[in-house]
């Protein structure tokens, strides 16, 4: 059985730093993209970042240069690493997984894998910025 388990939510003020965690278990040993996605009350859930088997990272624009995501070298525990926390941060943090590649491959095209892509996702935590 899959299972993601995030923690490291809470309250932070403006200018703060906050370290996220996911533990993954049941898919250890399998090539897998790991991310974080982030949905503030009222709006659609958006991608923050994503790390490939291989180590490359995809950020979104609001997050490029406060935000790391990392893993450990097992794989099995992510990482979202966040500074110069802003109140427009302030969302509920999903840990996701899916099997192979962050990116899609069709033939004509090479394209990012959406939140509707990924198969496993945790419960979530609350991060509020203010």
């Amino acid at each position: 059985q899959v299972q993601l388990v995030e923690s490291g939510g809470g309250t932070v003020q403006p200018g703060g730093s906050r370290r996220l965690s996911c533990v993954i278990s049941g898919i250890s040993y399998i090539s897998k993209c790991v991310g974080w996605f982030r949905q503030a009350p009222g709006k659609e859930r958006e991608k923050v970042a994503v790390i490939d088997d291989d180590g490359s990272t995809s950020y979104a624009d609001s997050v490029e240069g406060r935000f790391t995501i990392s893993k450990d070298k097992t794989g099995n525990t992510l990482y979202l690493q966040m500074s110069e926390l802003k109140p427009a941060d302030t969302a509920m943090y999903y840990c996701a997984a899916d099997l192979g590649s962050c990116l899609v491959y069709t033939a004509t095209s090479v394209v990012p894998k959406v939140d509707a892509d990924f198969a496993y996702w945790g419960q979530g935590t609350q991060v509020t910025v203010s």
